[in-house]
């Protein structure tokens, strides 16, 4: 059956015409859908009895609880969610003052990153707009919506975009665009995001120079760092709308003096800031790998304080659920076999 949830107004609108319902119920079909959540057709009271008969034959809601979850010391939870006969997993972060989810945009991923997890699933398939905002619509409280979990969005540009619009939307969930921050190793289609989207903005880089950056990103060879940086100088950033540049630190290899003022001459004259990210070492456990050792909060420190001197914004972000394979780089459908 055809899944209702993820479709525009306009669409919804077509729905309501081919089951005789009148062009306005769509605009009802989204409200229900976007701003209720319902997750049946029983509970669409305005619309009849009649109306909805004719929906269940032929439509689906889309919405579908997760499978399993794994609860984080730190009080982060992972979720298990099925897709098919795959499984994707999103993260919860539970802060004070805030609630943010990280959502994954595909099954597995095809950018193969040297130091990233879920690069060894290989690549499984593109979630659906159902699908993304499936994980977004099973929590009630989320203040934030990173799109940072499975898979490359800008790789699935055209889905990612539909739930952004119904993310923001009036029809939708009317959600302001500045909580929304969508995440790319910097493919060709960053251009459609930026043009077509009004989001937060990171930028996967872990090395300004190229020729290195091509040893442990592969996507660099696709997009370079510097064709990217010079994409982003073409847009303004001095309003609401933020760009930043996620950085993991490993001893001895991306963390010297050489790599911040590569930094610094590479960013200079752009509006943003940098997220230095503590690398986990879970990743090397499971990958039977020791070629990116961690480098130390001293060294961390340094650096963040160096760029920041310099002119800037850079601060070390605070690792969340790592001993549950729930941080960055670390979502590989652990719970598929963890119970």
């Amino acid at each position: 059956m055809e899944v209702l949830l993820g479709k525009t107004l306009t669409e919804l609108q077509e729905v309501a015409l081919s089951v005789g319902l009148q062009r306005f119920a769509g605009k009802q079909l989204a409200e229900w859908l976007y701003i209720r959540r319902v997750t049946s057709f029983d509970e669409m009271t305005n619309i009849s009895l009649k109306g909805r008969e004719a929906l269940k034959a032929q439509y689906t809601i889309g919405r579908h609880a997760p499978v399993r979850e794994a609860v984080s010391v730190d009080g982060t939870r992972k979720y298990l969610f099925a897709v098919g006969n795959q499984f994707i997993e999103s993260v919860y972060i539970p802060e004070e003052d805030r609630a943010t989810l990280c959502v994954s945009t595909q099954m597995g991923c095809k950018m193969g990153c040297k130091f990233c997890m879920t690069g060894t699933l290989g690549f499984h398939g593109h979630l659906s707009p159902a699908e993304i905002l499936n994980q977004i619509f099973y929590f009630d409280d989320l203040t934030n919506v990173v799109y940072m979990g499975e898979g490359e969005p800008m790789d699935n540009i055209d889905n990612v975009l539909r739930s952004l619009e119904i993310m923001t939307a009036p029809y939708g969930c009317a959600w302001s665009p500045k909580r929304i921050t969508v995440s790319t190793v910097g493919v060709p289609a960053v251009k459609r995001f930026l043009d077509e989207s009004e989001c937060h903005l990171a930028i996967s880089m872990h090395d300004p120079f190229p020729a290195e950056r091509a040893t442990i990103m592969p996507a660099e060879k696709m997009l370079s760092i510097t064709e990217v940086v010079s994409l982003l100088k073409q847009y303004d950033w001095s309003h609401q709308r933020r760009v930043s540049f996620e950085y993991i630190c490993w001893h001895g290899q991306n963390d010297s003096i050489r790599h911040a003022k590569e930094l610094i001459r590479l960013l200079k004259g752009l509006n943003c800031r940098i997220n230095l990210i503590r690398f986990h070492a879970g990743v090397e456990d499971i990958k039977n790998e020791c070629r990116f050792p961690a480098s130390d909060e001293k060294q961390m420190e340094w650096f963040r304080d160096y760029l920041t001197q310099n002119g800037l914004t850079t601060t070390i972000r605070r690792s969340r659920g790592e001993d549950i394979l729930a941080a960055c780089g670390m979502l590989v459908n652990s719970l598929t076999t963890n119970h």
